[in-house]
């Protein structure tokens, strides 16, 4: 059997590399196919280094040939990575915080600020310096969820300058609106107002050395995200979603605010939230309320990293209410879940970082009276 060097070209052309518009052989990624007999090699360039994107290209690259052209093509993919050199960084939004993350979600009601706070303390206990800003102005929940609901920032100085000192709590250095206004206060802002507490929160407070600032950003795509995204270089986002088809529509355009060329921040994962609900009588019973497995198949759709999935349990709920994260519970369930699901997103913070340029903060401009977004 011999194969054919325009017959694999012309099924090449039907996939795409994840990201890109054009298929891998208008695009350039398909540098040279080399046919031996029924032996064809495939050199692929590609401009990202993830490795979920690497596998998935090679991955397509001999099921397609397989498929289209011959079953018994032996296909081996030569792939060279070119990222263009990262830029030098002429300084940080914030000095001394290594890593910012946002946590998002495109739904209220997913457990978005759940999973922030058990995340924050499932980093500190690894280890990690650990900060939370609380972004979501119109229902801040950390005040609560880490059991400092009374406390109030006080203002140090620093370098001569007046700055406000986050509250601690579980190692955890903490700021939210709601420190500053009273529980059943409501915060009723325009967006410019909102924008202004969270620069003073952002850029006014000594937030001093941190591996990780976790933001818990409020539900939905709308100007708070748009302000932090411009204060802000964020280095990656995590989106937090239930199975349920309604949650998992939202999350998908919350993926796609973060991926969008205008915007560019890298999106380290998806976290499936009450996954699955265990009663304590029947251990090895799962009760999929929510529907299975739909957040880990929106990710697989959508070629990014699934980082878990953390089941439904009372103590979760308990936990947040009497501020103590649930993740703090030595030997427990939701300990060992979370811990797992932390590992994932330092582990993609960590690929994420050797791969990749430093995200810049976005630019807004008004261009014939509308919004636009820029880097």
């Amino acid at each position: 059997m011999k194969l054919d060097r325009k017959e694999i070209l012309k099924a090449l052309e039907t996939i795409s590399i994840a990201g890109e518009g054009k298929n891998m052989v208008e695009s350039g990624a398909v540098a040279n196919v080399i046919t031996f007999g029924d032996e064809v090699v495939v050199d692929l360039v590609l401009h990202t280094p993830a490795m979920h994107i690497k596998k998935r290209a090679e991955d397509d690259i001999k099921k397609t040939i397989h498929e289209l052209v011959s079953p018994e093509a032996k296909v081996k993919v030569n792939t060279k990575v070119e990222v263009a050199d990262k830029p030098e960084i002429k300084g940080k939004a914030i000095p001394g915080i290594k890593n910012i993350i946002a946590v998002a979600s495109g739904k209220g009601g997913v457990g978005k600020s759940t999973t922030t706070a058990n995340l924050a303390v499932s980093l500190a206990r690894m280890g990690f310096s650990v900060g939370v800003l609380d972004a979501d102005i119109y229902g801040p929940s950390m005040p609560i969820m880490f059991d400092v609901e009374n406390e109030k920032p006080i203002s140090i100085e620093v370098d001569g300058k007046s700055k406000m000192k986050p509250i601690e709590s579980y190692e955890i250095k903490i700021l939210s609106i709601g420190f500053f206004t009273s529980p059943s206060q409501a915060v009723i802002w325009r967006g410019p107002m909102a924008a202004k507490a969270l620069n003073q929160m952002i850029f006014d407070a000594d937030w001093g050395e941190l591996d990780f600032l976790l933001i818990d950003l409020p539900p939905g795509t709308g100007d708070i995200h748009l302000s932090i995204m411009q204060s802000l270089p964020i280095t990656g986002a995590v989106v937090v979603s239930t199975p349920q088809a309604v949650a998992l529509a939202d999350a998908k355009k919350g993926v796609a605010m973060f991926l969008s060329e205008a915007i560019n921040v890298p999106v380290l994962g998806i976290i499936e939230n009450m996954a699955y609900f265990t009663p304590e009588e029947l251990p090895n019973n799962k009760y999929y309320i929510f529907g299975q497995e739909g957040a880990k198949n929106l990710a697989t759709d959508l070629n990014v990293p699934f980082l878990g999935e953390v089941p439904i349990v009372q103590s979760i709920r308990e936990a947040g209410d009497y501020g103590r994260p649930a993740a703090m519970q030595e030997g427990s369930v939701i300990e060992s879940v979370f811990q797992e699901i932390t590992r994932n997103v330092v582990q993609q913070t960590v690929a994420r970082n050797e791969s990749l340029p430093a995200t810049e903060a976005i630019k807004i401009t008004t261009m014939a009276g509308c919004s636009a977004v820029k880097k």
